[in-house]
């Protein structure tokens, strides 16, 4: 090659490398940002999927993108998480969206709805379905991007002190509960209590309340509710899956490079799977210590459930009629999870029943 194209050559090659460092450098800038959440650090089930998503977007970025977690009460009060995020407190948080119906009842959709969507079918219309959608159009109000980031399965129904027999034993029982499965108990003559789970086990071992639901045997046996509860329900109708969500201040989403805004996702959907799988794996064997040491496990019985669900239908149609964005909502997700409904029945639920009745082999 003649000696002056090559000095030529490499000094364009020379210039473009001074030119594109910059750009490299700024598409991957240093970040360190505050998560709060609602959950108490004990738990290694639901805050273990935020501190899990926090080090997967390290690992991802080569450590240039840094969450630092806090639990409840840390930055803010556990159920006060959405706020902090809206008005840009944090950056981000973890949570259950049903902590925020008092706000408005729509909010449920993000996160379970009483006798709804089990973890398969809410997965379907989140992703497939244009269900994520209309939860972040919902969400833009309130100056945030919210994506799903764990979810628990199907809950338990909860510790009482007493036998549930039927409806009339439901009456003017104080039971800690989050979300609008609370207002579905008030119908049955329940009196609600929503509170964070740090402060569920001292209220209940007071009498402060008379029962407590959280998530599954592995949660509530470190929270210490068999200690102070005998009968243990299932199922969690009210729950028949729970997504947790990430929020995003959406401002902060806005100034992400998109490689940033792809990992975040890459992130959370990996944290989601985390979430469930720690639950089916720990929640077996927490069960069989709890029944071992003496509790009571109780199905509810068909009355029980009949009118819980009577009560539900009530509750739908209600909020239908008074609120426009829950109806906007309610009825897409209403049709799909019908349709679901009648997929479920010809194979899942033939093969489940099946396994579920066999004799061990």
């Amino acid at each position: 090659m003649n000696r002056r194209k090559f000095l030529a050559a490499g000094g364009a090659g020379l210039a473009a490398s001074t030119i594109a460092a910059p750009a490299i450098a700024q598409s991957s800038p240093t970040i360190n940002w505050r998560m709060a959440t609602s959950w108490p650090k004990s738990l290694d089930t639901i805050f273990g999927g935020a501190e899990y998503f926090a080090n997967r977007m390290a690992e991802m970025t080569d450590q240039k993108f840094q969450v630092r977690v806090f639990a409840g009460g840390e930055i803010v009060p556990p159920l006060q998480v959405l706020d902090a995020v809206q008005n840009g407190t944090v950056e981000m948080g973890h949570t259950a969206s049903y902590y925020y119906v008092g706000k408005d009842p729509t909010f449920t959709f993000d996160a379970t709805v009483p006798f709804g969507m089990n973890y398969r079918i809410m997965t379907s219309w989140l992703r497939e379905a244009g269900g994520q959608d209309a939860i972040n159009d919902f969400f833009k109000d309130y100056n945030i991007l919210p994506m799903p980031a764990g979810n628990t399965g199907t809950q338990a129904g909860g510790w009482w002190r007493k036998e549930i027999k039927t409806v009339e034993d439901m009456k003017g029982v104080k039971f800690r509960i989050g979300g609008w499965g609370g207002a579905v108990l008030t119908k049955l003559g329940v009196v609600p209590q929503q509170l964070g789970g740090a402060d569920i086990y001292p209220a209940l071992e007071k009498g402060t309340i008379d029962g407590a639901e959280w998530v599954g045997p592995y949660d509530d046996e470190k929270l210490g509710f068999y200690k102070v509860a005998k009968y243990y329900y299932a199922p969690g109708w009210w729950e028949g899956q729970t997504n947790l969500s990430l929020y995003i201040n959406l401002q902060q989403w806005n100034t992400l490079p998109k490689t940033y805004q792809a990992m975040v996702r890459t992130a959370a959907a990996d944290a989601n799977t985390r979430v469930l799988a720690a639950y089916d794996f720990l929640n077996p064997q927490a069960l069989k210590r709890l029944i071992a040491g003496g509790t009571q496990l109780r199905y509810w019985s068909k009355p029980i459930m009949d009118a819980s669900y009577k009560a539900t239908r009530e509750l739908y149609a209600e909020e239908s009629a008074r609120n426009p964005k829950f109806k906007k909502i309610y009825g897409p997700w209403s049709d799909y999870l019908n349709a679901q409904d009648e997929w479920m029945r010809v194979e899942e639920q033939q093969f489940d029943n099946y396994m579920y009745a066999r004799k061990s082999v």
